[in-house]
């Protein structure tokens, strides 16, 4: 295959050229990743110190102060969650993060048993107050 002269066209804007080389039937070739074509290819010559008067204009004026201002990485604060614990709460926190999956999983086991405890005592409790009829005894001593 024959290839014709390197032709260079001017794209727009007209500062920028790109490099083709067509073969004798008019198709475009490619350079292939590791050849050193692929290298000119890539580089342009567009400049970017064009006599504007602003290379890059704000969409709304005074915006990129306010966002600097107000980004939530230059807030020193902590944040809200985290207001109300207390050394206890975060050494906690810690802990459980540093256990792994099964002693995660059975420490929680061993809240959802905790937690059934203390619905059976719960449930003890109340029955004991209906028997001594401690919670209807202000409804009593209301009467004439």
């Amino acid at each position: 295959m024959h290839y014709a002269a390197t032709q260079v066209h001017t794209a727009h804007p007209p500062n920028v050229n790109i490099v083709r080389e067509t073969t004798e039937r008019g198709l475009v070739k490619m350079a292939s990743p590791g050849s050193a074509d692929l290298e000119a290819t890539l580089l342009s010559f567009e400049r970017l110190d064009r006599a504007s008067p602003e290379l890059w204009p704000e969409q709304i004026p005074g915006v990129s102060n306010f966002a600097d201002i107000k980004s939530p990485f230059n807030n020193a604060n902590s944040p809200p969650w985290e207001a109300d614990l207390e050394q206890n709460d975060i050494d906690m926190l810690n802990e459980l993060g540093s256990l792994t999956t099964s002693n995660l999983m059975e420490k929680v086991k061993g809240l959802q048993n905790l937690a059934y405890q203390l619905g059976l005592e719960e449930a003890r409790e109340m029955t004991r107050g209906k028997f001594l009829d401690v919670l209807s005894g202000s409804n009593k001593n209301k009467k004439k």
